[in-house]
């Protein structure tokens, strides 16, 4: 057995995937060859390191059985040999001799060498991981990117060094949290727990600054929670504040209910 021949067997053995055959061809080429130990450590070390990538991804539970499954249908052509190494290794076989056939030794078919699918299977393998660790982490990046407009706008104010927050509890026991900060010029409302507008109504934000409501667009509660980032520049001292109106908002810019969330930022 050559170097090329027990790299495909290493690389099976890495990947668990050796026949019993292969598994005893594998042990005693190692044993004969010492020097080629440095393969088995590279084929180890690089399932390791697949391992170790596609793990934290969380891949399709069902991805090593379909692997395995592919393992398990593809053509092996190698078992007919490993027989005869072992009954030539043990003294005696149940095949004719060459003397008997006839045959000289050089019209007997040459054995086959040992199966290269390990190698294309440990390709695969890597690919897989490569593949499974791109899409979740595609799919992980997508989602991070296509965050609401609010979900930023309220993690660049936490981010901020004047970032504050007040809550108010509602009589019904639902919550509002006002996020602000001024560096930013920017508010968003946190709500729990409050239902969602009656058909035909809508809940809008408004600053208040000294005595005068300046809208700062509408917002929907789904699921009894919303996140609404309030719309146009804060000032500092402003008040925010949210009223029911019609479905849309204020048609003449100003309240026309009285406000059910009242937050002082000052």
């Amino acid at each position: 057995m050559n170097e090329k021949d027990f790299a495909e067997l290493a690389a099976g053995a890495a990947l668990h995937a050796l026949s019993p055959a292969d598994e005893r061809l594998f042990h005693d080429a190692l044993a004969a060859h010492p020097e080629w130990a440095d393969l088995v450590d590279d084929d180890v070390e690089t399932v390791a390191s697949l391992e170790a990538v596609a793990a934290p991804e969380f891949p399709p539970l069902d991805l090593r059985a379909t692997l395995l499954a592919q393992i398990a249908s593809t053509p092996q052509h190698g078992d007919d040999d490993s027989v005869a190494h072992h009954a030539e290794s043990s003294g005696f076989s149940d095949a004719p001799s060459a003397a008997a056939t006839g045959q000289s030794a050089e019209s007997q078919p040459r054995a086959a060498a040992p199966r290269r699918w390990t190698r294309t299977i440990f390709a695969l393998a890597a690919c897989l991981a490569l593949v499974v660790g791109v899409g979740f982490g595609a799919a992980a990046l997508g989602g991070y990117l296509n965050r609401p407009a609010a979900v930023v706008a309220l993690e660049q104010i936490q981010s901020a060094d004047d970032a504050q927050q007040a809550t108010v509890t509602l009589d019904d026991g639902g919550t509002a949290t006002a996020h602000w900060s001024a560096s930013e010029g920017a508010a968003v409302l946190v709500t729990d727990g409050i239902p969602a507008a009656a058909k035909g109504e809508s809940y809008e934000l408004w600053f208040v600054r000294g005595e005068t409501p300046i809208s700062a667009g509408v917002f929907d509660v789904e699921g009894g929670t919303a996140t609404a980032a309030l719309s146009g520049d804060m000032h500092a001292g402003d008040v925010i504040a949210v009223t029911v109106e019609q479905e849309g908002g204020s048609p003449t810019g100003k309240p026309t209910s009285d406000p059910f969330i009242v937050i002082p930022t000052a």
